[in-house]
């Protein structure tokens, strides 16, 4: 049996990628896997919310397959795609004739829809949905997604993988990491949060940075790395005046080795997600991974994480209090911060090995061979 692959894989600047690098070491550890070949005899075939995906989207509908959905919203990836009259009629196939005259003003609307919860109210899964074999997702949120539009689709809950740093699986070098703290300017005994990935609104970065512009003033020993590319030009601009702030540290796209070492200098990971798109966060996992207590939105996502293994922040009004707490928490006691750390540690090792969700991907697509 010959599986075709079909993903983004390094050096495309993406989680997708790196997922789907470590999925395919070990896939082909149990049998035959070709990247994106002509032929094959069970395609899987990884989609996400950019454009990087065109190519495979429009595959997947020409041939169906397993379809692996990082992302349970595709909206945003349809309106880069299509034009005014195939996003007005994509829409429409999705959700009704009576919406319409929602499509043509989501259109219109487009350029605002990083931050309008609308756009991530209407995933538009159906049509890749109903041309799928069987859909791969990460978590309950992105199950329940896939199942609002077609409610008879196969749907498989395979846990999101953790690769271990490095070549060898173990993360660098404790002298490493206080080098490379010095190297940014952080002071011994610095309490250093970490914000990572693309920067869109939904990473809800403003309001990191404006929380953290409190606590640094009751808590100067605290700090902020913000690392990764902004995708968003508005959101861009809105915080720019808050990066050259005390205590924060700015860096951009950090590639494999970097963000292993700016990882592991850290002390917690504020990952949050809102309004979310049924992912399951990569970096949540990693850094949870590697023994990093990390804050994510308090969403059905995350609800595989056990509670005493993150730490939740409730979307909405709540969010800055709590965010605020939980923050002054972690740097006033470190000990929690470690325990919090080990226990994802813990949960991560259980659930989210390479090796497990390789071989029920495996004994998935084998269902399906001819």
């Amino acid at each position: 049996m010959t599986i075709g692959f079909y993903s983004p894989l390094p050096p495309a600047r993406t989680g997708v990628a790196d997922y789907a690098a470590a999925l395919l070491a070990g896939l082909r550890t149990r049998g035959r896997v070709d990247i994106a070949p002509a032929r094959c005899d069970v395609p899987l075939y990884h989609l996400g919310n950019n454009a990087l995906h065109a190519e495979i989207y429009r595959r997947a509908l020409e041939r169906p397959g397993v379809t692996v959905l990082h992302d349970a919203v595709l909206h945003h990836f349809l309106l880069g795609q299509l034009g005014e009259r195939e996003y007005v009629e994509e829409l429409v196939y999705n959700y009704g004739e009576w919406n319409r005259g929602l499509a043509r003003e989501l259109w219109r609307g487009r350029a605002a829809s990083g931050a309008d919860g609308r756009y991530f109210d209407y995933p538009m899964l159906r049509r890749v949905v109903e041309r799928s074999l069987a859909v791969v997702v990460h978590n309950p949120a992105a199950a329940r997604a896939v199942k609002q539009h077609r409610a008879g689709a196969r749907v498989v809950e395979i846990p999101h993988l953790f690769s271990p740093p490095g070549p060898e699986g173990t993360p660098p070098r404790t002298a490493d990491v206080i080098r490379y703290r010095q190297s940014l300017g952080v002071e011994p005994g610095t309490f250093l949060f970490g914000v990572f990935g693309y920067l869109r609104e939904s990473k809800r970065l403003a309001t990191v940075l404006q929380v953290f512009d409190e606590i640094r003033r009751e808590k100067p020993f605290a700090g902020l790395l913000v690392a990764g590319q902004f995708v968003s030009t508005d959101l861009e601009r809105a915080v720019s005046p808050l990066l050259p702030a005390p205590g924060v540290v700015r860096l951009p796209y950090l590639d494999e080795r970097d963000f292993w070492l700016a990882a592991s200098a850290v002390d917690a990971c504020i990952n949050l997600r809102y309004p979310a798109t049924g992912e399951t966060s990569g970096i949540s996992i990693r850094l949870m991974g590697i023994g990093k207590p990390v804050l994510v939105t308090d969403s059905l996502e995350c609800s595989r994480f056990p509670e005493d293994a993150c730490l939740r922040i409730p979307p909405g009004l709540e969010e800055r209090d709590s965010l605020r707490q939980h923050m002054i928490l972690l740097t006033s006691l470190a000990r929690v911060a470690s325990a919090i750390g080990q226990r994802g540690a813990g949960h991560i090792q259980a659930h989210h090995r390479v090796e497990e969700v390789s071989t029920r991907y495996w004994e998935l697509l084998c269902e399906f061979r001819t």
